[in-house]
């Protein structure tokens, strides 16, 4: 009931966890604005929220490896929407997952589209959530909190996020402004493009996508500090502070590497 009539940006929303995500919202009855690059593809997922309930619904394509792209999509969901309730954070780009390689012109890109971007599109919407008393939602994963085997770039720009959004949050609850900030960290999720880059790299089950993001949609409604899914993910990341070497070794066998 919450949701019903919330104003909500959700990127990264063409396909995966924030295509299913989009769908939650409009079940519940959201006014939803999707980004993501591509545009056919965005067209495809609105027209489905409208058959789920969604009360209002629009789109814009954005590739946020641009720096002025954030602004421009805060700028649109605000026009069309009339402020913002939720600004939900999930968009990627292309997780290797591979051994480093040193490919610094890759880690740079991807810092760009994994973490700056998502800093601007926070800071460009915290006017119209304190407005609202609104709140951030940002999907981040497991990698931000243990480093894992094949990503390093990735992992680099997970962990920017941890320590980003946690800052944040204190310092918007020491201002007194009513602005929720809720970091969702995920396991291996059943998308067509993790299944891919992971195949025959790991020893473990993905979970199911539509599942991660009602988490998600449930954490940022009931204004969370954490979401862990699967759930289990939160005593592993308490095993690891407090042994660390320990809890390295055993992750590890999780991984199939073969030398070249």
């Amino acid at each position: 009931e919450s949701l019903s009539g919330a104003h909500v940006l959700v990127t990264g929303a063409s396909a995966g966890i924030g295509e299913q995500i989009a769908y939650h919202y409009a079940r519940f009855g959201a006014e939803i604005v999707l980004t993501a690059r591509r545009e056919a593809v965005l067209q495809k997922v609105m027209e489905k929220c409208l058959t789920l309930g969604a009360k209002k619904i629009f789109y814009i394509p954005a590739d946020m490896s641009s720096p002025s792209e954030p602004e421009k999509v805060v700028q649109f969901a605000v026009q069309k929407l009339g402020g913002l309730d939720f600004l939900v954070l999930n968009h990627i780009g292309t997780n290797r997952f591979q051994e480093w390689s040193g490919d610094v012109e890759y880690t740079r890109w991807l810092m760009q589209v994994n973490f700056l971007s998502y800093v601007a599109l926070a800071t460009a919407a915290l006017p119209t959530l304190e407005q609202s008393s609104g709140a951030l939602v940002v999907v981040s994963s497991l990698t931000g909190k243990m480093p894992t085997p094949f990503t390093t770039s990735y992992s680099a720009t997970k962990f920017a996020l941890d320590g980003f959004f946690g800052s944040l949050r204190h310092e918007l609850i020491m201002q007194k402004r009513n602005v929720s900030v809720t970091l969702c960290i995920l396991g291996l999720i059943d998308t067509a493009s993790a299944l891919e880059y992971t195949r025959g790299k790991v020893h473990l089950s993905a979970s199911p996508a539509p599942e991660a993001a009602l988490a998600i949609v449930r954490g940022g409604a009931a204004r969370a500090d954490e979401v862990f899914y699967p759930r289990w993910l939160r005593q592993l990341c308490c095993l690891w502070a407090l042994f660390p070497s320990s809890s390295n070794q055993v992750l590890r066998t999780f991984y199939n590497y073969s030398s070249p």
